[in-house]
Formats: structure tokens, C-alpha cells, sequence
């Protein structure tokens, strides 16, 4: 199918929160969803890039309706006090779409005591989709959508030692945090639809897209040479961060998306093209695997979902 930014449905009366907002695929979503007709929430670690991004969006859709709010979701008490936040302002949220991340960047440890590749990209994710669904259960039509990433083929979650204490590998840790946001993914699509929830959750990967997500852990260590040769393939091999922003909204606003289901490009070996529903690792399909992660989840954060 050829689905674009086009056929998203009329989303006016809509609340939709993007976390990593202010650029790549999170502007890209913002942008198309605020395009036709969403309230969109653009939660964001840096809210002056945050403001920048909001202008920007403006400049195209001068009827956007926008708002910021500040969230780091690699410190919980960030976390936590985001959500907090948007549950003051939002008696009701449409769509929370978590797309923040980073990626394969050195060893960090946070505040928390984690690894900052799964505080961010996974229990930071868990604490603010946790602490937001209650706004969304009895929302028709509402949905929690994981960002992942193809990378999640190289994953897996090494509960003996989750936060790299004993060997660290910075692609290794990206697609065990990427493995993870599948899982959280399809356990809870498996727990709202056991609940008879009107909540559907599903997942979407961008393929390869130009963005700035690939130069980052280059940047912080100083490897020019590898800085380069992704910003080669940033121009040379990837489709839009525009295109890599389909299968997101595809998720998030499609008539025909499912629970449980994961979008991605439907062209050669999923790296670009326009949305399809995809198949995961047989890894990410595991459901003893799921719940696992979830239970840990629980317990690492101290936050449980409201199921």
C-alpha cells in the first residue's frame, strides 16, 4: 500500500503527546499530526530546541495547535514530574506516542543507577506511559504506540547484567533497549485487550531514516570516522525522517491498525518505503520473555500500569 501523511483521518479533538518532539521523527509526527487537526503535547528534554521545533511547526501549519513540556525520561523524577504535568492539563489523552531515544552511545549511568540506552529508551518510556493510561482507558480509539528499531534483531535482555556493569557494547545495549520497547509493546497489547480495553497499543519502526540519532554516540566519543561515514549514510542510503515518520503515524491514526501489530517501510529488508504491518524477531514475539521484562520493569521503576 502506498499510505502517506495524507490519509492520516481528521484528528481534530485529539490529544496527542510525542516524546523527542523537537526533532527527526518526533517533529516529523508532531508536524503531520498537527497538520490535521491534533492538540499535540511535544514532550522534550530540551525544551528551547522544543520551542524552536514548535515555531517551526508553526511556520508550516499556522493553525497548529501545540504545547511543551519538559521531560528528561532518563531520570524518573523527570519522568514522573512530565507526566504529572500533562495529567494536570489533560483529563483525557488520545495518543501518547513514545519516540525519544538515543543511541549507541557510551557507557552512561544515571541518576537512577541504570544504563542510560534503557533508562531512556525503555524505563523511562514505562514510567510515563504508566502513569498516563488511566487518561486514556475509556478514551475511544486511543493508542500507545513503541518506537523500535530493525535493530531490535540484535537484541536481547541480559537480565544478569541489564545495565552493562560487566561487558558494555553501545549497539548491543541500543538493541536491548530496542528489543525491550517491542516487548513492552506486545505485553501490554496482550494485558488491555485480557482488561477489554478500548486502548490499543502497537509498535513501528522508521526503517533507515536521516536523522541526527545516528551521530550522536559518534559525537560524544570523538569518532570522526564513524561520524562521517553516518553522515554518509544519511545521505546516500536513508529515506526522509519525514518518510521514517509513516509507519509512527500509520500506528498511531490508521482505521485498520491492530493491537499488538508492528509497522515499518514495506521496501527492501524494511529499510525504507512506506508503512506495512512487519514481523519482529522471534525474540520480540516471546511472551514469557514479555512478561519477564514487565515484572522487572516494575520492579526496577516502583511504578505498576493501571490493569
Amino acid at each position: 500500500m502506498t499510505w502517506t501523511a495524507a490519509d492520516i483521518p481528521d484528528q481534530r479533538g485529539r490529544i496527542a503527546i510525542v516524546t523527542g518532539a523537537n526533532g527527526g521523527i518526533g517533529l516529523e509526527t508532531a508536524l503531520a499530526l498537527a497538520g490535521a487537526g491534533a492538540h499535540v503535547v511535544m514532550a522534550c528534554r530540551n525544551t528551547a530546541k522544543a520551542d524552536e521545533a514548535a515555531a517551526h511547526i508553526r511556520g508550516v501549519r499556522p493553525a497548529a495547535s501545540l504545547e511543551v513540556v519538559a521531560c528528561d525520561l532518563s531520570s524518573q523524577d523527570a519522568t514522573k514530574a512530565a507526566a504529572t504535568d500533562i495529567r494536570e492539563r489533560h483529563e483525557r489523552i488520545d495518543v501518547v506516542i513514545a519516540n525519544a531515544g538515543v543511541m549507541a552511545i557510551p557507557r552512561r549511568i544515571t541518576d537512577d543507577g541504570w544504563e542510560m540506552q534503557l533508562a531512556t529508551n525503555h524505563l523511562g518510556h514505562w514510567t510515563f506511559v504508566a502513569m498516563l493510561l488511566d487518561r486514556m482507558l475509556e478514551v475511544e480509539g486511543s493508542r500507545v504506540v513503541s518506537v523500535t528499531s530493525e535493530f531490535h534483531k540484535a537484541g536481547r535482555i541480559d537480565f544478569d547484567d541489564l545495565h552493562g556493569e560487566r561487558r558494555y557494547s553501545r549497539w548491543l545495549a541500543y538493541a536491548q533497549s530496542k528489543l525491550a520497547n517491542l516487548l513492552f509493546g506486545s505485553e501490554l497489547s496482550r494485558r488491555l485487550l485480557a482488561g477489554q480495553h478500548q486502548t490499543i497499543a502497537g509498535s513501528a519502526h522508521p526503517g533507515y531514516a536521516a536523522t541526527e540519532l545516528q551521530t550522536v554516540g559518534a559525537k560524544m566519543d570523538g569518532q570522526r570516522l564513524i561520524e562521517r561515514v553516518m553522515g554518509v549514510g544519511n545521505r546516500l542510503v536513508a529515506q526522509s525522517a519525514a518518510m521514517g515518520a509513516l509507519p509512527t503515524l500509520y500506528a498511531a491514526t490508521a482505521p485498520n491498525m491492530v493491537s499488538g501489530m508492528l509497522i515499518g517501510p514495506d521496501g527492501l529488508f524494511d529499510m525504507r518505503g512506506y508503512p506495512e504491518v512487519v514481523v519482529p524477531s522471534k525474540r520480540a514475539q516471546d511472551p514469557t520473555l514479555a512478561r519477564r521484562l514487565w515484572r522487572v520493569s516494575e520492579e526496577l521503576t516502583g511504578v505498576s500500569f493501571p490493569l
